[in-house]
């Protein structure tokens, strides 16, 4: 029922409710399909033993070629249907997943977890359909039909059949389940153990090489997968019991049948009917055992993919969002106070900013200080405990998420790269662009002798592992540039540069946004004096704030900062 629940809204939807049902009614009808085909064949055969003019067998012979012939044809359409239905089911579930990702708070689970979480248990909807649901309803229309054909024949028979059928296609099950939830107890928690441990090794090799621990690390990662190989093959002894079990229970229902039918004084012909029905009816009967055990993990994926879905958003949308704000906009930032955790120190006290038409703000002030949350704030990545964000009025809290983004966004902390070509990962910011574009956004942002030398299709490892920190963070830009939001927030972009380029990239940066509404947060001070205005932030709170003359004529943070500039640059 978990399961069922859990798929009920992805069934809903895309006609994937009839696609469904017309699996279940294609399985049944194959299984069906071949239970009168041994049903025919057998009366034809007895009853042939028994010389009868042809024409009493015509019927038999020509039923026998329909059931053999629409067998495989209802075959194929299960297939079809089942398969069709099961992958539509796992790729919205996979969709409904990474929309549930998106705006999910803090999450507890670790990378290789998650990445699990994304793949093998998505995997899991399509066992659920075609492994489990599928052929237990074909095991039900079936057997309901045998033991109604059984009670035609011989009621006493028919009574007979049903308690096998319920053994082998209730009972067993039921039993491979619950060894199955004993085991995946212990199989879960080491297979996520394993991954984390195999990620490690992938992810960190550069850093276990640098400080020798490459051999614990391969070590630890053996013994993880010792612990999970050993309890598989403790688990996997079930199922050959299982099977066995089955076929045994096939066997004695078949022989109790044939010796009530015989008891009972019923005709050859119909006691080779009883008992060939039987046998068939356990056909699709025996596959709901391995079905049992399956549905355990299922049923384990279903809820682990539904505690990421119920992970509460960072920022929650509201229920009838405002219209988007147009034209040029000015953003008001009013008493904003943020807190990262109850209990903890707020990392934004009190501030206040105004950003107007092409004004451009600089922020400034140690690390820790709320530069990046007051970015976050405005991009709505986080939930303000109090104060005000007003974008032409309107309160940014009564935008939804997107649309805030959509109006406020660009280079944020820890930019993420995709395995995927540079051209690529440049669209994701403006997949309309064309190549004119692209290359104007990487020459602006210092990249283009890279790109030069490395090719618009050469491939960028995951997170960015074949580029350097400075090239992703150039990278990062020119997706900022490139996706060009009405106001430009920008968080360190000049960082893991050297001073040379990071000048120059700065100057570049100021004289492309001429015009251009922007946010700034920078450790660096040079070329502040083209900006309207320099914030500085300390412990959360606006220490200072005015042009870059009147803050180095002041005591405080940005004079003793620019001062140190001086000294290190020899100025």
């Amino acid at each position: 029922m978990t399961g069922i629940r859990d798929l009920a809204p992805v069934i809903r939807t895309d006609r994937m409710g009839r696609r469904l049902g017309l699996a279940v009614a294609a399985g049944a009808a194959a299984e069906l399909a071949g239970l009168g085909l041994i049903g025919s064949a057998a009366w034809l055969i007895a009853r042939a033993a028994e010389q009868p003019p042809l024409a009493a067998l015509s019927v038999a012979i020509v039923g026998v070629r329909a059931f053999a012939t629409s067998k495989g044809v209802f075959r194929y359409g299960e297939r079809l249907a089942g398969h069709d239905v099961a992958l539509r089911a796992q790729a919205s579930t996979r969709e409904r997943l990474y929309r549930a990702l998106i705006p999910a708070g803090p999450l507890n689970q670790r990378g290789a977890d998650l990445l699990s979480r994304m793949v093998d248990d998505t995997d899991a909807v399509q066992d659920l359909l075609v492994r489990c649901l599928l052929p237990a309803a074909a095991a039900l229309v079936t057997g309901v039909v045998a033991v109604t054909i059984g009670l035609f024949l011989l009621p006493a028979a028919a009574l007979v059949l049903l308690a096998g059928l319920l053994a082998g296609g209730v009972l067993i099950p039921a039993g491979t389940s619950a060894a199955a939830r004993r085991w995946a107890a212990r199989i879960a928690p080491a297979r996520a153990d394993l991954a984390a441990r195999v990620a490690d090794l992938v992810h960190a090799a550069a850093d276990l090489a640098a400080y020798g621990a490459n051999g614990r690390a391969l070590a630890a990662a053996d013994e993880a997968d010792a612990r999970l190989a050993a309890l598989a093959r403790r688990q996997a002894r079930a199922n050959p019991l299982a099977a066995a079990l089955g076929v045994v229970t096939q066997g004695l229902t078949v022989a109790a049948v044939i010796l009530v039918a015989q008891g009972a004084g019923v005709g050859t012909v119909a006691t080779t009917v009883l008992a060939l029905t039987s046998l068939v009816s356990f056909e699709p009967v025996l596959p709901l055992a391995a079905a049992g055990e399956r549905l355990t993990g299922v049923l384990a994926a279903l809820r682990r993919l539904r505690e990421i879905r119920s992970t509460p958003p960072a920022v929650a949308d509201p229920a009838a969002p405002a219209p988007v704000p147009t034209g040029p906009l000015t953003v008001e930032v009013e008493d904003l106070v943020v807190r990262h955790g109850p209990g903890r120190a707020p990392a934004l006290d009190g501030v206040s900013l105004t950003l107007t038409p092409g004004r451009r703000v600089a922020l400034v002030g140690p690390s820790g200080a709320g530069k990046s949350t007051l970015l976050s704030a405005l991009m709505r990545l986080v939930e303000p405990e109090a104060g005000t964000i007003r974008v032409n009025g309107v309160e940014i809290g009564d935008l939804s998420a997107d649309d805030a983004r959509r109006l406020m966004t660009g280079l944020t902390q820890d930019p993420y790269v995709f395995q995927a070509s540079l051209r690529d990962n440049l669209r994701l910011a403006g997949p309309e662009a064309g190549d004119e574009e692209l290359g104007e956004a990487v020459r602006r942002a210092r990249l283009e002798r890279w790109v030069e030398r490395t090719g618009w299709d050469a491939v960028l490892g995951e997170d960015g592992r074949t580029v350097s920190g400075g090239q992703l963070q150039r990278l990062a830009l020119a997706r900022a540039l490139l996706h060009n939001p009405p106001v430009l927030l920008l968080d360190e972009p000049a960082e893991a540069l050297d001073e040379a380029t990071a000048d120059a990239l700065m100057a570049d940066l100021l004289d492309a946004t001429h015009g251009h509404t922007m946010l700034l947060v920078t450790h660096r001070l040079r070329g502040l004096e083209r900006v309207d205005e320099i914030v500085v932030l300390e412990n959360g709170s606006v220490a200072q704030r005015g042009t870059h003359e009147e803050l180095v004529s002041s005591p405080g943070y940005y004079r003793d900062l620019w001062r140190s500039e001086a000294l290190t640059a020899g100025r």
